[in-house]
This record gives C-alpha cells, sequence and structure tokens, in this order.
C-alpha cells in the first residue's frame, strides 16, 4: 500500500514539476532577452514630427495629409477649412530598416524626397532605445524669380536631417526625443540663420484598444528675435481601423513639411490661434 501510495505521490509531483517548467518555458519564451519590442508608435508621426515606426519591406504607402486654416477666422472662413493645404506622399519600403519617399505639398509648391534609416531597434532585455536617422530634401517652387531677382536654383533647396530616438515604457506610454538640423537656403528674415538647430520631443499614451492620445513640440534654439514664428506644439488622436491609423490633430503650425512647421509656425495657441487636420493612409503590398 506505502509503494502504490509512493508511485502516485511520484505521479503527481512528476506533473506538478512538468507544468511548473512548462509555465517557466511559457515566460522565458515571454521576455526572451533577444526579442523585440513592438513599435513604439502605430503612426509614421507622432503628429507634426516623423516617428520611429517604420514601413515594412515592399510596402508602398499613399498619404494624404490634411490642414486647414486657423480656427481663429471663425465662421467667415468656416473655422479654416476654407484655407486648407494638402500635402500627398508616397512611401516605400526597401527593407524593414529603409524607408524612401516623395511628396508634393501645396504650401510653397514643395516637392521632398526622404530617408528613414533604422539604426538600432529596442530590445526586450537589451538595448533600451529604438534609434531611426530621418533625412530630407525639399524643393520649393513658389519662389517668383520676378519678385527675387538673382534668384538661383539652389536657392529653392532646403535639407533637413534629423535623429529620432523613441522608447517604449509599457503597452500603453512611449516617449520621443527628435533633435534636428535644418538648412534653408534662401530665408525670409535676414537676421535668422540659414542653419537652425530644434530639440523635439513627443509622446503618445494609449486611451483604449483603438485610440491613443499623441502630442509633440519642438524648441527652436537659434530662432531670431525679431521673427514672428512659433515652436510648433501639436496634440492629436490616433484610431486604429483595421490595422490602419486614422490622425486627427490640432497644431499651432500650419505647414506640413518639417522646414516649414519647424521654420515658419504661425499660430498661437494662447490666442486661440491654432489649425485642424488629419492624415489618411492607405497601403499597398
Amino acid at each position: 500500500m506505502k509503494t502504490k501510495l509512493s508511485i502516485i505521490i511520484s505521479w503527481v509531483f512528476s506533473l506538478i514539476t512538468i507544468n511548473a517548467q512548462e509555465d517557466l518555458l511559457e515566460e522565458f519564451d515571454t521576455i526572451q532577452p533577444s526579442a523585440y519590442k513592438s513599435a513604439a508608435f502605430k503612426g509614421l508621426k507622432i503628429v507634426n514630427f516623423e516617428s520611429t515606426k517604420m514601413v515594412s519591406q515592399s510596402e508602398l504607402y499613399f498619404i494624404v495629409s490634411h490642414r486647414f486654416g486657423s480656427v481663429k477666422g471663425g465662421f467667415q472662413d468656416f473655422y479654416g477649412l476654407d484655407q486648407a493645404v494638402t500635402r500627398l506622399n508616397f512611401l516605400y519600403g526597401i527593407t524593414d530598416g529603409i524607408n524612401v519617399g516623395i511628396s508634393r505639398s501645396s504650401f510653397q509648391k514643395i516637392y521632398e524626397s526622404s530617408l528613414k534609416l533604422r539604426l538600432v531597434r529596442e530590445k526586450v532585455g537589451g538595448f533600451p532605445f529604438t534609434i531611426v536617422s530621418s533625412s530630407n530634401i525639399l524643393l520649393n517652387t513658389a519662389l517668383d524669380d520676378e519678385i527675387l531677382p538673382g534668384l538661383k536654383f539652389e536657392n529653392r533647396l532646403g535639407y533637413t536631417s534629423q535623429l529620432l530616438i523613441s522608447k517604449k515604457f509599457n503597452k500603453n506610454f512611449s516617449l520621443q526625443l527628435m533633435p534636428t538640423f535644418f538648412h534653408d537656403n534662401l530665408v525670409a528674415i535676414d537676421e535668422q540663420s540659414n542653419s537652425q538647430y530644434v530639440l523635439g520631443f513627443g509622446g503618445r499614451h494609449k486611451l483604449t484598444k483603438r485610440f491613443s492620445l499623441n502630442f509633440d513640440y519642438g524648441l527652436h534654439l537659434n530662432r531670431a528675435s525679431n521673427s514672428p514664428f512659433n515652436n510648433p506644439l501639436s496634440i492629436g488622436i490616433d484610431i486604429e481601423t483595421g490595422g490602419h491609423v486614422f490622425q486627427l490633430h490640432f497644431t499651432n503650425a500650419q505647414p506640413m513639411n518639417t522646414n516649414g512647421f519647424l521654420g515658419q509656425g504661425t499660430g498661437d495657441w494662447g490666442n486661440g490661434d491654432f489649425f485642424f487636420g488629419f492624415n489618411l493612409s492607405r497601403v499597398f503590398n
């Protein structure tokens, strides 16, 4: 009897041990050190600033961005709907870590090319950040050589270079830092340096399974003292719909190109002078 009881006890203990080992293995599978964390941001932009999210290999994104005029105009301008700016943007994933793009904005009739490279990716139990470089070259075709005698082709050009450094603190909360350099070959203010520097930061907080609250801000470090422009502050909502992200936002900068919203933001939140906009995207595999 004692032998049978010992066998039963040993069998039960073995089952418990096997189940405990399986649970431990499942835990290891969940937090294996080599696993990459999921993306810190669901949208390719936080609001104005680029996020560290990348277009996957062989995917083509077509993004329509619309930003209306200032709501300060009231009903006369239908709260900005009469003064809209549109940007059409194509982005392609050469690899999961190399993205290229081309866009056209109705603001100053700007054409822009972009290159986004993922340098390192945040890991569970490993490197604590995702770092992406983002570079742009833009062409301002609205400049008129009759108004600006002696205008040359190179005067129409501008450049941007950024490091995007993000961290996903938990499943609901992410932050990103964006040290930025941009250069305009032609600036409207004599005292303004052509080369300008901005420290941007932004974040995302997931509210529900499909909704998140986003914000970003750019601190301009060498803006001319007589400049009429303001630092860009933006607040938005991301809505996830079937794998796509629909973005609604308010910002004090109407331009959507990096040089534009960093260097030419005209709105002032304190005076109720801000702009409503949205981004729509379509993915082609």
